[in-house]
């Protein structure tokens, strides 16, 4: 973890060397969905890539290995997409990585029974405003239409707290996390990526709470970078916001264009 330092916009002069120097076509170059190569809007279903960044993810799958790693599910990932990555992982590294699929059966399972329990932890009269979204590996509970936000991931909280099997919570932009013990994190799932790609090097890009357990590894064979700048992320570079994603593409595509 890099909290000792400042985070350093990543097109400032002396980021911009950093990129020259560090990627190269064996660099397996990652991303978050949701907040990082499409923007957040209040509807999730109506997220989507823009033209640009479809077509400068399209140039850069044929230089290099391209994976995404999304709080989504796969399929409801790859439809707003409308691309396949070689490498797509969803439900926070919950779902989707070679040699897991015994154990995500397992947390199906645990998501559907805490999606039973969830029904009687929040009850109708305290769900206005609340979505219980259980996408197969993990469950997501949503509150950015409550009209109070505090007094609604207060019940959600709560209810979290009592659920049985305990889950690990991750705090997002107005939702809380639930993701069953053992199911790996964006961290793992990216290290595992890169053994199974046989990249030494990876690139990585997100911007919400889930994509920290990419930035604290301190991997110096990992170069993250951090959609919105946040005092205290562990990532070392960051863009402003989302709107400079096809930048950085565009300069990710020049570099290995070069090379």
């Amino acid at each position: 973890m890099r909290l000792d330092l400042p985070a350093v916009y990543l097109f400032g002069r002396t980021a911009c060397s950093v990129l020259d120097r560090f990627l190269d076509r064996s660099t397996l170059f990652a991303f978050d969905l949701d907040g990082t190569l499409a923007p957040i809007v209040s509807d999730p279903d109506a997220a989507g890539i823009s033209g640009a960044v479809r077509e400068e993810l399209s140039v850069l799958a044929g230089m290099a290995p391209v994976a995404i790693i999304t709080g989504r599910s796969r399929p409801d990932a790859l439809r707003h997409l409308a691309f396949a990555p070689r490498y797509l992982v969803g439900n926070h590294g919950a779902e989707g990585l070679s040699g897991w699929k015994a154990r995500e059966k397992t947390f199906v399972r645990t998501a559907q029974g805490w999606q039973c329990q969830l029904d009687t932890l929040i009850p109708v009269e305290e769900r206005r405003g609340i979505v219980v979204e259980n996408k197969g590996s993990t469950i997501s509970i949503h509150y950015r239409h409550a009209e109070n936000r505090n007094k609604a991931h207060a019940i959600i909280r709560r209810a979290a707290g009592r659920l049985v099997p305990p889950p690990r919570l991750v705090r997002g932009k107005c939702v809380e996390n639930l993701i069953p013990e053992g199911a790996p994190d964006k961290g793992a799932a990216l290290k595992l990526l890169m053994r199974q790609a046989g990249c030494a090097k990876a690139f990585f890009a997100g911007d919400d709470e889930t994509d920290e357990d990419v930035f604290r590894l301190n991997h110096q064979r990992i170069l993250a970078v951090r959609v919105g700048r946040k005092n205290d992320s562990g990532a070392r570079f960051f863009l402003r916001d989302q709107s400079e994603i096809v930048r950085l593409l565009r300069e990710i595509n020049r570099i290995l264009g070069r090379t």
